[in-house]
C-alpha cells in the first residue's frame, strides 16, 4: 500500500476537504480544451533566466504550486521577478500574468522550501551554490523521502561543503561562495532525469563548465534531458553530447531571452485519455506543432488503444491543435513507458478499463515521485474492484469490473487525475483531495467539469469545486 502518512500540500485547506465525486460522462464527449503552460518548461526557463546576462520575459508561464515555489526560492536568493501587465490591446493570459526576470548577485541566508516539487528540489541546489552565504534546502514531510543523494553527492564532488544527515535526502545545507568549480563529474541518475537537468542548467556558470557522465544502469525520462539541452542551446550555451548519457556544457554566458511557454502536454494526458474511456472526441487546441515535451508521445501511444489522433487540417479539427477520437474497444497491451513515466497514471487508469491484460514497464523510478506511484495506483484500482499487480519495474493490469468508492490522491496530482479518468465511466469515484492538482494545474476541476459537460447531462459538481 502506498504511504499515506505525509502531510497535505499547501494547496489544501487546514481541515480535510470533502471528497470530490468524479463527474460521470452521460455519453460520448465533444470536448475542446486549452491548457496552461508546461511546468517542466516554466521552471527550466525560470532557472535559466535567473542566471542570464540580462532581463528575460517568460510569456504564458504556468502559475501553480510548483512554479510558485520556484519563483519564491529565486526571489529569496535575490533574483528580481515581476509580473508583466499586458500591452494595450493585448489579450491577457487567462491563466496568469507573464513574468519579467531580472538577474542579480545572489545571496544566501535563506531556507528554500521545495514543497513536493521535483524540479525545485533538483534544479535549485546547483543554482543556489552560486550564491554567497548559507542555504538550507527542505520541503514537505513526504519530500524528505524523495531521492536526493545524486544531487547532494554531485555538489560535494564539485567542491561544495554540504551538511546533511547522511541519508541522501532533505533537509540539507551548504554555504555558497559565489562560484562552483565544475569540471568532470559522474552521477547515477537512475532515480530521476532531474538530477542531470538540474546540473546542466547551472553548468554554464560553473568556472570550468561541466563534463557530466551518467553511470547508472538506466536513464529514465530521457526526453526531459533533451528539453533541458534544447533550452540551454536556445540561450546560446554550447552543449556537446559525445555519447548517450554524457554531456559537456561549456562555461560562458546564458543569453537573456524572451520565451513563450508551450501548454503542458503531460497535463493533457487525462483529457486525451478521456476520449478513449467515454468515447467521442476531445480536442487539445493548444497542442504545439513541434515540442520536446514527452507528452507528445500520446500521439503515438493512444492509437495503440484504438484511438484516432489528428492534427489541424484533418477532419477532426477546424482551427488547430490535436484531436483524439476514441475507438470501439480498448485492447490490452505490453508497453515500455521508460521515455515518459509521468504519463503512467493516466494510462494505468485507461488500462484498468480495457478488455484485456496490460503490462506497463520501464516505470520503476515512479516509486520515488510525489508518492510511490506504483503502489498507489495498485491500491486505488484494487480498492475499486480491479486487479493490478506490482512488478519490479512496472504494473500488470488485469481486466475487472470496477465500482465506485474512495480514491486516494496521496497528495499527488497525477493520482487525483487518474481517479477522474476512472470516474468518467464508474459511478461514485470519490477522490479524497482534488485540490492537490494545484501542484501543476490549479484549474483542473473546472476544466474537467467542462469536458464532462460536453457529453450532455452531468451530475452536479460538489460544493467547493
Amino acid at each position: 500500500m502506498a504511504d499515506t502518512t505525509h502531510s497535505q500540500s499547501g494547496a489544501q485547506a487546514a481541515a480535510d476537504p470533502a471528497p470530490w465525486i468524479a463527474p460521470l460522462a452521460r455519453g460520448p464527449l465533444r470536448g475542446d480544451v486549452a491548457l496552461p503552460g508546461s511546468k517542466s518548461l516554466t521552471n527550466r526557463e525560470l532557472v535559466l533566466a535567473a542566471l542570464a546576462d540580462g532581463p528575460s520575459v517568460i510569456r504564458l508561464p504556468l502559475h501553480s504550486r510548483d512554479s510558485a515555489l520556484m519563483i519564491a526560492a529565486l526571489r529569496q536568493l535575490g533574483v528580481g521577478i515581476d509580473e508583466v501587465e499586458p500591452a494595450p490591446g493585448e489579450q491577457p493570459n487567462p491563466y496568469g500574468p507573464d513574468l519579467r526576470i531580472t538577474p542579480a548577485p545572489m545571496h544566501g541566508d535563506v531556507r528554500v522550501d521545495c514543497g513536493l516539487a521535483g524540479t525545485v528540489m533538483r534544479f535549485l541546489p546547483p543554482l543556489a551554490a552560486l550564491a554567497v552565504g548559507p542555504v538550507v534546502v527542505d520541503g514537505d514531510p513526504y519530500a524528505r523521502k524523495r531521492p536526493m543523494h545524486a544531487i547532494i553527492r554531485a555538489l560535494v564532488d564539485l567542491g561544495v561543503d554540504v551538511t546533511d544527515d547522511g541519508d541522501g535526502s532533505m533537509p540539507f545545507a551548504f554555504t555558497g561562495t559565489g562560484s562552483v568549480r565544475g569540471g568532470a563529474l559522474s552521477i547515477d541518475a537512475s532515480a530521476s532525469s532531474q538530477f542531470v537537468s538540474g546540473l546542466l542548467l547551472s553548468a554554464p556558470r560553473f568556472d570550468e563548465g561541466l563534463h557530466l557522465t551518467h553511470v547508472g544502469e538506466r536513464l529514465p525520462s530521457l526526453p526531459h534531458i533533451e528539453m533541458t539541452v534544447a533550452a540551454l542551446r536556445a540561450r546560446g550555451v554550447t552543449v556537446d553530447e559525445p555519447a548517450v548519457g554524457e554531456w559537456v556544457v561549456h562555461p560562458g554566458p546564458i543569453a537573456a531571452r524572451d520565451v513563450t511557454v508551450e501548454p503542458d502536454l503531460s497535463n493533457a494526458a487525462p483529457f486525451a485519455v478521456a476520449a478513449l474511456v467515454a468515447g467521442g472526441t476531445v480536442r487539445i487546441r493548444t497542442w504545439p506543432r513541434e515540442t520536446t515535451q514527452v507528452g507528445a508521445d500520446l500521439e503515438t501511444l493512444l492509437p495503440l488503444w484504438g484511438a484516432t489522433v489528428a492534427r489541424d487540417g484533418d477532419d477532426l479539427l477546424v482551427d488547430g491543435g490535436v484531436g483524439i477520437r476514441g475507438g470501439a474497444s480498448l485492447p490490452g497491451l505490453d508497453l515500455d513507458l521508460s521515455r515518459g513515466g509521468e504519463l503512467a497514471p493516466a494510462l494505468v487508469a485507461l488500462a484498468a478499463l480495457a478488455g484485456g491484460p496490460t503490462e506497463i514497464t520501464g516505470i520503476g523510478h515512479l516509486r520515488g515521485h510525489e508518492t510511490d506511484r506504483l503502489a498507489a495506483l495498485a491500491a486505488d484500482v484494487n480498492r475499486s474492484g480491479g486487479a493490478v499487480h506490482e512488478l519490479d519495474d512496472g504494473l500488470r493490469i488485469e481486466p475487472a469490473a470496477l465500482h465506485g468508492g474512495d480514491w486516494a490522491a496521496y497528495d499527488d496530482h497525477r493520482m487525483a487525475t487518474a481517479g477522474a479518468v476512472v470516474g468518467l465511466v464508474v459511478d461514485g469515484v470519490a477522490v479524497d483531495d482534488i485540490g492537490c492538482t494545484a501542484k501543476t494545474l490549479p484549474q483542473f476541476p473546472e476544466l474537467w467539469a467542462a469536458l464532462v459537460e460536453s457529453s450532455g447531462a452531468v451530475d452536479p459538481a460538489p460544493s467547493g469545486v
